[in-house]
């Protein structure tokens, strides 16, 4: 479906300077969404879990500011985080599905499998992100 699957969620979210949100993704229900910053500035990752895909288990990641106006897409069969880089960031992302918290599930957002270069290491995680899983213990 890809691009032109409707959206039928609006989700937003603020975080202070140094809160990493992610990795998360629907397993059981994927959404694709389309991720902007309107305040501050973050660092957008995505997680390729599609096994058929040329880049599975590789990380993109992109900073997404409220001055130079990037969207991200991610579409269904990423995990998605980012990092907040200001004081204050406000996250709008659309959703192609709704959220469904019994399929969701967290990938550490410091897998050594996926290696992800996070542009600060000392970061504020909540619970349900420190407490991710390994890829180990997700996919095999």
């Amino acid at each position: 479906m890809g691009e032109n699957e409707p959206f039928v969620q609006d989700n937003y979210s603020r975080s202070n300077k140094g809160v990493l949100r992610g990795m998360h993704f629907q397993a059981q229900r994927p959404q694709a969404k389309l991720v902007r910053c309107t305040r501050g500035a973050i660092f957008d990752v995505v997680v390729d879990l599609r096994t058929d895909s040329a880049t599975f288990k590789h990380w993109f990641g992109i900073e997404l500011t409220e001055h130079n106006r990037l969207q991200l897409w991610v579409p269904k069969g990423l995990a998605h985080g980012f990092l907040a880089l200001d004081d204050i960031n406000d996250v709008e992302y659309k959703c192609s599905d709704y959220y469904h918290p019994q399929s969701e599930q967290t990938l550490r957002w410091d897998d050594p499998t996926i290696a992800i270069e996070w542009p600060q290491a000392e970061v504020i995680l909540s619970d349900k992100d420190r407490d991710g899983l390994s890829w180990q213990q997700l996919f095999l």
